[in-house]
């Protein structure tokens, strides 16, 4: 992708069809793909230094006139950020919340809100804040860093629930091509753009549609549990760390926690990944108490939180 940005105004002209199948079949396809092969760093740790550091590179290049690895390093930033800020996300049930939000606060912003006033009024802004896309002979598409976060964090969230992650990855890429296209031939709020967002949102909802339903009645149906805890606080911590639960501290020296069920005095959690979720568990200091083991029903572990309570992860058969 960098050789090609770097040789693209050498290349002859092309019509305007043809730019348009060049960056809808082939450059956007081939960026988007970097996303698939980066999401297994979503659980590494530091990520938010590295895309901070990339930002600030990103700021140094441009200054330095080098747009090519500024671009670069701008999308790479922006991708390590947004598979940081997937680890806030405690239950599936929120990204599908912000999925169903987003259509509607991005197409509002770029009709009358701050979006149509910086494209407009500040292009130098929107341009700092985009990843260009450079067509052959002269021209190009921008894709602002917004759009590959959420990209990003719809693709991590699909291979976190285990989703459909090569669906969610194809219709995404026929939401930005289906925007592009709108962009060229349409462009119906006369600023020579279109938000990304809705298409991609939609496309993430749309690929999933019976996960979503599945997910959104599940956490619906958790039960809140209060249970004792010294520090209410790190206990709450603990458990949003540990085990990606709801979990909030209590004034009364006890934190309520959202589970799976509860049974003899246990907290039960099911889990889709159980190795992975027991190294997350004790490396956030959970104690083990019957390690991972075949049970009639999957397998499953027990342990204790540093407060002592009792809980279990259960990986379904």
């Amino acid at each position: 992708m960098g050789a090609y940005a770097a040789l693209a105004r050498r290349l002859p002209d092309l019509p305007e069809w043809a730019d348009v199948a060049l960056m809808a079949g082939v450059l956007l396809p081939a960026t988007f793909a970097l996303v698939l092969l980066a999401l297994p760093l979503r659980e590494a740790r530091g990520l938010a230094l590295v895309g901070l550091a990339l930002g600030v590179l990103a700021v140094v290049l441009t200054r330095a006139d080098l747009a090519v690895p500024a671009n670069l390093a701008k999308f790479a930033a922006a991708v390590l950020v947004a598979l940081w800020f997937l680890g806030l996300f405690e239950r599936a049930s929120w990204i599908v919340a912000v999925a169903a939000l987003v259509p509607l606060i991005d197409a509002v912003s770029v009709w009358r809100g701050p979006t149509r006033h910086i494209v407009t009024e500040r292009p130098e802004v929107f341009g700092a804040f985009s990843v260009t896309f450079p067509l052959p002979a002269a021209g190009g598409f921008q894709l602002g860093l917004t759009d590959v976060v959420f990209f990003t964090l719809f693709l991590a969230a699909a291979a976190r629930w285990k989703m459909r992650v090569g669906w969610t990855w194809l219709a995404m890429m026929a939401g930005l091509d289906a925007t592009i296209v709108l962009t060229v031939y349409a462009d119906p709020f006369g600023l020579g753009g279109l938000p990304a967002l809705p298409g991609l949102s939609l496309a993430f909802l749309a690929a999933n549609a019976d996960q979503v339903v599945r997910i959104v009645r599940r956490d619906n149906e958790r039960v809140t549990v209060t249970l004792p805890a010294a520090d209410p606080a790190a206990a709450a911590r603990f458990y949003r760390k540990a085990l990606r639960a709801r979990a909030a501290p209590a004034d009364d020296a006890t934190v309520r926690v959202a589970a799976d069920w509860w049974a003899d005095h246990e907290l039960g959690f099911d889990v889709r990944d159980l190795a992975r979720a027991h190294e997350r568990a004790t490396r956030n200091g959970a104690a083990v108490v019957q390690p991972p083991h075949e049970a009639p029903w999957g397998r499953a572990a027990a342990y204790r939180d540093p407060a002592g309570n009792a809980f279990v992860l259960v990986e379904r058969a």
